[in-house]
Protein backbone atom coordinates (compact mmCIF):
# COMPACT_ATOMS: atom_id res chain seq x y z
CA UNK A 1 0.00 0.00 0.00
CA UNK A 2 2.77 2.39 1.09
CA UNK A 3 4.29 1.59 -2.40
CA UNK A 4 1.29 2.25 -4.09
CA UNK A 5 1.13 5.84 -2.32
CA UNK A 6 4.67 6.67 -3.00
CA UNK A 7 4.05 5.73 -6.85
CA UNK A 8 1.19 8.22 -7.39
CA UNK A 9 2.81 10.97 -5.49
CA UNK A 10 5.69 10.32 -7.69
CA UNK A 11 3.38 10.66 -10.77
CA UNK A 12 1.02 13.24 -9.47
CA UNK A 13 4.83 14.90 -9.25
CA UNK A 14 6.18 14.38 -12.62
CA UNK A 15 2.60 15.37 -14.29
CA UNK A 16 2.70 18.96 -12.03
CA UNK A 17 6.53 19.15 -13.06
CA UNK A 18 5.55 18.99 -16.77
CA UNK A 19 2.84 20.76 -16.73
CA UNK A 20 5.19 23.66 -14.70
CA UNK A 21 7.97 23.23 -17.42
CA UNK A 22 4.88 23.30 -19.99
CA UNK A 23 3.48 26.78 -18.99
CA UNK A 24 7.24 28.18 -18.38
CA UNK A 25 7.61 27.58 -22.45
CA UNK A 26 4.79 29.33 -23.20
CA UNK A 27 5.44 31.77 -20.84
CA UNK A 28 9.10 32.36 -22.38
CA UNK A 29 8.07 32.67 -25.75
CA UNK A 30 5.65 35.02 -25.08
CA UNK A 31 8.46 37.13 -23.28
CA UNK A 32 11.33 37.03 -26.49
CA UNK A 33 10.24 40.53 -26.95
CA UNK A 34 8.58 43.69 -26.05
CA UNK A 35 7.22 46.55 -27.73
CA UNK A 36 8.42 50.01 -27.56
CA UNK A 37 6.52 53.01 -29.26
CA UNK A 38 8.92 55.15 -31.09
CA UNK A 39 6.46 58.09 -32.60
CA UNK A 40 2.51 58.38 -33.43
CA UNK A 41 0.43 60.56 -35.01
CA UNK A 42 1.28 59.23 -38.43
CA UNK A 43 -1.26 59.73 -40.84
CA UNK A 44 -0.68 55.80 -42.35
CA UNK A 45 3.17 55.37 -42.48
CA UNK A 46 4.12 53.14 -45.58
CA UNK A 47 8.04 52.63 -45.20
CA UNK A 48 10.99 53.85 -43.43
CA UNK A 49 14.46 53.95 -43.99
CA UNK A 50 17.13 54.71 -41.20
CA UNK A 51 19.72 57.75 -42.33
CA UNK A 52 23.01 57.47 -41.09
CA UNK A 53 23.12 59.96 -38.25
CA UNK A 54 20.37 57.99 -36.37
CA UNK A 55 17.25 60.31 -37.85
CA UNK A 56 14.73 57.93 -39.42
CA UNK A 57 12.60 58.44 -42.45
CA UNK A 58 8.88 58.08 -42.83
CA UNK A 59 6.96 58.20 -45.78
CA UNK A 60 3.57 58.84 -45.16
CA UNK A 61 0.65 57.61 -47.92
CA UNK A 62 -1.33 60.89 -47.21
CA UNK A 63 2.09 62.66 -49.07
CA UNK A 64 4.28 63.50 -46.41
CA UNK A 65 7.83 62.63 -45.72
CA UNK A 66 8.32 62.71 -42.05
CA UNK A 67 11.66 62.72 -39.81
CA UNK A 68 12.23 60.76 -36.42
CA UNK A 69 14.77 62.66 -34.10
CA UNK A 70 16.10 61.61 -30.90
CA UNK A 71 12.65 59.92 -30.71
CA UNK A 72 10.39 62.61 -31.91
CA UNK A 73 8.47 63.00 -34.94
CA UNK A 74 9.17 66.70 -36.36
CA UNK A 75 6.59 68.47 -36.91
CA UNK A 76 8.08 70.19 -40.15
CA UNK A 77 8.15 67.95 -43.21
CA UNK A 78 10.38 67.45 -45.78
CA UNK A 79 9.88 69.82 -48.57
CA UNK A 80 10.27 69.46 -52.25
CA UNK A 81 8.53 66.64 -53.06
CA UNK A 82 6.52 65.91 -56.21
CA UNK A 83 2.96 66.19 -56.71
CA UNK A 84 1.14 63.11 -55.41
CA UNK A 85 -2.35 61.41 -56.09
CA UNK A 86 -3.48 60.39 -52.91
CA UNK A 87 -6.32 58.31 -53.89
CA UNK A 88 -7.55 54.78 -52.71
CA UNK A 89 -4.32 52.64 -52.31
CA UNK A 90 -2.35 55.59 -53.74
CA UNK A 91 -0.05 58.05 -52.11
CA UNK A 92 3.51 58.09 -51.32
CA UNK A 93 4.78 54.99 -50.32
CA UNK A 94 8.32 53.85 -50.56
CA UNK A 95 11.53 55.41 -49.53
CA UNK A 96 14.95 53.76 -50.31
CA UNK A 97 18.30 54.77 -49.49
CA UNK A 98 20.96 54.75 -51.88
CA UNK A 99 23.93 51.99 -51.42
CA UNK A 100 26.08 55.25 -51.38
CA UNK A 101 24.15 57.23 -49.55
CA UNK A 102 26.61 58.48 -46.74
CA UNK A 103 28.51 60.17 -49.46
CA UNK A 104 26.07 61.47 -52.13
CA UNK A 105 22.52 61.44 -49.96
CA UNK A 106 20.58 60.31 -52.63
CA UNK A 107 17.60 58.30 -51.88
CA UNK A 108 14.42 56.86 -53.81
CA UNK A 109 10.67 57.38 -53.42
CA UNK A 110 7.71 55.29 -55.32
CA UNK A 111 4.19 57.59 -55.50
CA UNK A 112 1.09 57.70 -57.46
CA UNK A 113 1.02 60.60 -59.89
CA UNK A 114 -2.02 62.05 -62.38
CA UNK A 115 -5.84 62.02 -61.93
CA UNK A 116 -8.98 60.01 -61.31
CA UNK A 117 -9.17 58.47 -64.39
CA UNK A 118 -5.32 58.48 -65.69
CA UNK A 119 -2.82 57.60 -62.86
CA UNK A 120 0.02 55.67 -62.54
CA UNK A 121 3.06 54.49 -60.26
CA UNK A 122 6.21 56.28 -60.88
CA UNK A 123 9.85 56.92 -58.89
CA UNK A 124 12.08 59.56 -58.67
CA UNK A 125 15.65 59.91 -57.05
CA UNK A 126 16.26 63.20 -55.24
CA UNK A 127 18.75 64.26 -53.04
CA UNK A 128 18.19 65.16 -49.07
CA UNK A 129 19.53 68.68 -47.90
CA UNK A 130 18.63 68.97 -44.57
CA UNK A 131 14.57 69.01 -44.60
CA UNK A 132 14.29 69.55 -48.52
CA UNK A 133 14.78 67.62 -51.32
CA UNK A 134 16.92 68.43 -54.60
CA UNK A 135 17.78 67.59 -57.86
CA UNK A 136 14.41 65.74 -57.90
CA UNK A 137 14.14 63.47 -60.97
CA UNK A 138 11.88 61.01 -62.32
CA UNK A 139 13.49 57.73 -63.33
CA UNK A 140 10.26 55.76 -63.91
CA UNK A 141 7.03 55.86 -65.18
CA UNK A 142 4.69 52.95 -65.44
CA UNK A 143 3.25 52.42 -68.43
CA UNK A 144 0.14 52.18 -69.49
CA UNK A 145 -1.45 54.37 -67.14
CA UNK A 146 -4.45 53.11 -65.20
CA UNK A 147 -7.84 54.78 -63.83
CA UNK A 148 -8.09 52.87 -60.82
CA UNK A 149 -6.57 53.52 -57.40
CA UNK A 150 -5.87 49.90 -56.04
CA UNK A 151 -2.55 47.30 -56.69
CA UNK A 152 0.18 49.71 -57.50
CA UNK A 153 3.00 47.52 -55.59
CA UNK A 154 5.65 50.47 -55.04
CA UNK A 155 8.19 48.41 -52.95
CA UNK A 156 11.49 48.70 -54.10
CA UNK A 157 14.86 47.06 -53.44
CA UNK A 158 18.30 47.31 -54.51
CA UNK A 159 20.62 43.93 -56.12
CA UNK A 160 24.40 43.82 -55.12
CA UNK A 161 25.12 45.06 -58.87
CA UNK A 162 23.48 48.92 -57.62
CA UNK A 163 20.64 48.16 -59.82
CA UNK A 164 17.12 49.20 -58.33
CA UNK A 165 14.20 46.40 -58.58
CA UNK A 166 10.75 48.24 -58.08
CA UNK A 167 7.34 46.09 -57.67
CA UNK A 168 4.50 46.92 -60.18
CA UNK A 169 1.03 46.10 -59.50
CA UNK A 170 -1.74 44.84 -62.15
CA UNK A 171 -4.46 47.55 -61.21
CA UNK A 172 -6.80 45.39 -59.89
CA UNK A 173 -9.20 45.75 -63.08
CA UNK A 174 -6.28 44.58 -65.06
CA UNK A 175 -5.23 41.06 -63.91
CA UNK A 176 -4.46 39.86 -67.87
CA UNK A 177 -1.86 42.49 -68.27
CA UNK A 178 0.07 40.89 -65.60
CA UNK A 179 1.05 38.25 -68.59
CA UNK A 180 1.24 40.98 -71.14
CA UNK A 181 4.83 41.78 -72.01
CA UNK A 182 4.22 44.59 -73.26
CA UNK A 183 2.75 46.52 -69.92
CA UNK A 184 4.54 46.98 -66.94
CA UNK A 185 1.94 46.12 -64.84
CA UNK A 186 2.15 43.47 -62.58
CA UNK A 187 5.81 43.51 -62.98
CA UNK A 188 9.34 43.13 -60.95
CA UNK A 189 11.42 46.10 -62.92
CA UNK A 190 15.04 46.36 -62.96
CA UNK A 191 16.35 49.84 -63.95
CA UNK A 192 19.51 52.00 -63.07
CA UNK A 193 19.74 54.57 -60.79
CA UNK A 194 19.15 57.50 -63.74
CA UNK A 195 16.61 55.34 -65.05
CA UNK A 196 18.18 53.97 -67.87
CA UNK A 197 17.77 49.71 -68.49
CA UNK A 198 20.72 47.77 -67.50
CA UNK A 199 22.21 45.64 -70.86
CA UNK A 200 21.31 42.50 -69.00
CA UNK A 201 17.52 42.75 -68.30
CA UNK A 202 16.28 39.23 -69.52
CA UNK A 203 14.18 41.05 -72.51
CA UNK A 204 16.23 43.66 -73.62
CA UNK A 205 15.80 44.21 -77.43
CA UNK A 206 13.37 42.32 -78.17
CA UNK A 207 10.34 43.05 -80.12
CA UNK A 208 7.10 45.05 -78.20
CA UNK A 209 8.46 43.92 -74.76
CA UNK A 210 9.23 46.59 -72.38
CA UNK A 211 13.10 46.10 -71.71
CA UNK A 212 12.74 47.19 -67.81
CA UNK A 213 10.98 43.46 -66.89
CA UNK A 214 12.56 41.73 -64.64
CA UNK A 215 9.75 39.40 -64.25
CA UNK A 216 5.95 38.77 -64.59
CA UNK A 217 2.70 37.29 -64.15
CA UNK A 218 2.51 39.40 -60.52
CA UNK A 219 -1.01 40.80 -59.06
CA UNK A 220 -0.05 43.35 -56.42
CA UNK A 221 4.11 42.94 -54.90
CA UNK A 222 4.06 44.12 -51.34
CA UNK A 223 7.61 43.46 -50.72
CA UNK A 224 11.08 42.72 -51.83
CA UNK A 225 14.78 42.33 -50.06
CA UNK A 226 17.79 40.77 -51.10
CA UNK A 227 18.72 37.96 -48.29
CA UNK A 228 22.08 37.92 -47.03
CA UNK A 229 23.06 34.63 -48.99
CA UNK A 230 21.67 36.65 -52.32
CA UNK A 231 18.40 35.11 -52.54
CA UNK A 232 15.68 37.42 -53.96
CA UNK A 233 12.50 36.97 -52.12
CA UNK A 234 9.28 38.92 -52.82
CA UNK A 235 5.67 38.31 -51.51
CA UNK A 236 2.30 39.50 -53.05
CA UNK A 237 -1.38 39.78 -52.22
CA UNK A 238 -3.78 36.92 -54.17
CA UNK A 239 -7.98 37.61 -54.75
CA UNK A 240 -9.81 35.79 -51.86
CA UNK A 241 -6.93 33.61 -50.82
CA UNK A 242 -3.60 32.61 -52.33
CA UNK A 243 -1.46 35.34 -51.35
CA UNK A 244 1.80 34.10 -52.21
CA UNK A 245 5.85 34.19 -50.89
CA UNK A 246 8.16 33.85 -54.05
CA UNK A 247 12.34 33.26 -54.96
CA UNK A 248 12.41 35.63 -58.04
CA UNK A 249 14.41 34.91 -60.34
CA UNK A 250 15.24 37.22 -64.03
CA UNK A 251 12.43 35.98 -66.98
CA UNK A 252 10.28 33.64 -65.23
CA UNK A 253 6.14 34.11 -65.39
CA UNK A 254 4.79 33.60 -62.01
CA UNK A 255 1.42 33.12 -63.17
CA UNK A 256 -1.11 35.42 -62.04
CA UNK A 257 -3.53 35.59 -63.35
CA UNK A 258 -3.73 32.12 -65.39
CA UNK A 259 -2.60 30.01 -61.97
CA UNK A 260 -3.70 31.23 -58.31
CA UNK A 261 -4.45 29.09 -54.71
CA UNK A 262 -7.24 31.74 -54.62
CA UNK A 263 -10.80 32.48 -55.88
CA UNK A 264 -12.16 36.14 -56.51
CA UNK A 265 -13.76 38.28 -53.94
CA UNK A 266 -17.22 37.23 -55.26
CA UNK A 267 -16.52 33.62 -54.88
CA UNK A 268 -16.08 33.16 -58.54
CA UNK A 269 -13.44 31.37 -60.27
CA UNK A 270 -10.33 33.25 -61.37
CA UNK A 271 -8.95 30.04 -62.67
CA UNK A 272 -9.23 26.48 -62.07
CA UNK A 273 -5.69 25.75 -62.48
CA UNK A 274 -2.76 26.13 -59.66
CA UNK A 275 -0.21 25.28 -61.69
CA UNK A 276 0.88 25.18 -65.18
CA UNK A 277 4.18 24.24 -67.13
CA UNK A 278 6.21 27.29 -67.41
CA UNK A 279 4.95 28.86 -64.55
CA UNK A 280 6.76 29.27 -61.47
CA UNK A 281 5.30 28.05 -57.87
CA UNK A 282 5.32 29.76 -54.56
CA UNK A 283 7.65 28.99 -52.11
CA UNK A 284 4.81 28.98 -49.71
CA UNK A 285 1.39 30.80 -50.25
CA UNK A 286 -1.34 31.66 -47.85
CA UNK A 287 -5.10 31.07 -47.76
CA UNK A 288 -7.20 32.55 -46.12
CA UNK A 289 -5.39 35.86 -47.07
CA UNK A 290 -2.97 37.66 -44.20
CA UNK A 291 -2.60 40.70 -47.21
CA UNK A 292 1.51 41.05 -46.71
CA UNK A 293 2.77 43.80 -46.83
CA UNK A 294 6.27 44.48 -46.15
CA UNK A 295 9.19 42.06 -45.01
CA UNK A 296 12.53 41.76 -43.71
CA UNK A 297 15.23 39.50 -42.89
CA UNK A 298 16.62 39.11 -39.44
CA UNK A 299 20.18 39.22 -39.19
CA UNK A 300 21.20 41.48 -36.21
CA UNK A 301 22.77 40.50 -32.70
CA UNK A 302 19.70 41.62 -30.38
CA UNK A 303 17.54 38.21 -31.18
CA UNK A 304 20.35 35.70 -31.97
CA UNK A 305 17.95 32.93 -32.13
CA UNK A 306 15.87 34.82 -34.76
CA UNK A 307 19.02 34.94 -37.56
CA UNK A 308 18.13 34.29 -40.92
CA UNK A 309 14.16 34.42 -40.02
CA UNK A 310 11.53 36.50 -42.55
CA UNK A 311 9.21 38.51 -40.93
CA UNK A 312 6.19 39.45 -42.97
CA UNK A 313 3.93 41.96 -41.91
CA UNK A 314 -0.03 41.10 -42.52
CA UNK A 315 -2.71 43.50 -42.57
CA UNK A 316 -5.70 41.45 -43.26
CA UNK A 317 -4.26 39.29 -40.30
CA UNK A 318 -3.08 42.22 -38.01
CA UNK A 319 -0.03 40.62 -37.38
CA UNK A 320 3.43 39.77 -38.19
CA UNK A 321 4.40 36.25 -39.34
CA UNK A 322 7.79 35.10 -38.56
CA UNK A 323 8.77 32.44 -41.30
CA UNK A 324 11.45 29.99 -40.18
CA UNK A 325 13.51 29.19 -43.09
CA UNK A 326 15.33 25.49 -44.00
CA UNK A 327 16.72 24.84 -47.47
CA UNK A 328 14.69 28.05 -48.82
CA UNK A 329 11.08 26.67 -47.65
CA UNK A 330 9.17 27.51 -44.73
CA UNK A 331 9.07 24.62 -42.26
CA UNK A 332 7.26 26.76 -39.48
CA UNK A 333 5.43 29.75 -38.71
CA UNK A 334 4.94 31.79 -36.03
CA UNK A 335 1.85 34.32 -35.36
CA UNK A 336 3.37 37.60 -33.74
CA UNK A 337 1.91 40.80 -32.41
CA UNK A 338 -1.41 40.06 -33.58
CA UNK A 339 -2.52 41.10 -29.88
CA UNK A 340 -2.15 44.49 -30.82
CA UNK A 341 -4.90 44.01 -32.76
CA UNK A 342 -3.38 46.68 -35.68
CA UNK A 343 -2.99 46.37 -39.57
CA UNK A 344 0.93 46.38 -40.01
CA UNK A 345 2.09 47.64 -42.84
CA UNK A 346 5.93 47.37 -42.69
CA UNK A 347 8.70 45.75 -40.64
CA UNK A 348 12.18 46.24 -41.01
CA UNK A 349 15.48 45.46 -38.91
CA UNK A 350 17.10 48.75 -37.79
CA UNK A 351 21.14 49.18 -37.64
CA UNK A 352 20.73 48.74 -34.66
CA UNK A 353 19.46 45.22 -34.78
CA UNK A 354 16.00 45.95 -33.39
CA UNK A 355 12.75 45.41 -35.53
CA UNK A 356 10.78 48.40 -36.34
CA UNK A 357 6.92 48.07 -37.18
CA UNK A 358 4.44 50.32 -38.71
CA UNK A 359 1.11 50.19 -37.80
CA UNK A 360 -1.45 51.53 -40.65
CA UNK A 361 -4.04 53.82 -40.03
CA UNK A 362 -4.62 57.82 -39.62
CA UNK A 363 -3.19 57.67 -36.32
CA UNK A 364 -0.05 55.32 -36.76
CA UNK A 365 2.83 54.45 -35.20
CA UNK A 366 6.51 53.65 -35.20
CA UNK A 367 7.23 50.62 -32.97
CA UNK A 368 10.35 48.80 -31.75
CA UNK A 369 10.50 45.39 -30.78
CA UNK A 370 13.11 45.22 -27.93
CA UNK A 371 14.59 41.61 -26.64
CA UNK A 372 13.24 40.79 -23.30
CA UNK A 373 16.38 41.13 -20.58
Amino acid sequence: MKNKIQNKTMLFRSLLTGFCCLVLSVFTQAKEYTVSTVAEGLNHPWSIAFLPNKDLLVTERAGNLRIIRNGKLLEQKITGLPEILVRGQGGLMEVILDPDFINNQKLYLSYTSGTRSDNTLKVISAKLTDLSLQQVKVILTVSPSRDTAHHYGGRMAFLKDGTLLITSGEGFNFREQAQDLGSMMGKMLRINTDGSVPKDNPFVGQKDIHPEIYSYGHRNPQAILLSEDGILWQHEHGPKGGDELNIIKPGLNYGWPAITYGVDYSGAIISPYSEAEGMEQPVTYWVPSIAPSGMTEYQGDKFPQWRGNLFVAALAERSVRRLILKDRKVITQKIMLDELKQRIRDIRTGPDGYLYVLTDSDQGSVLKLLPVK
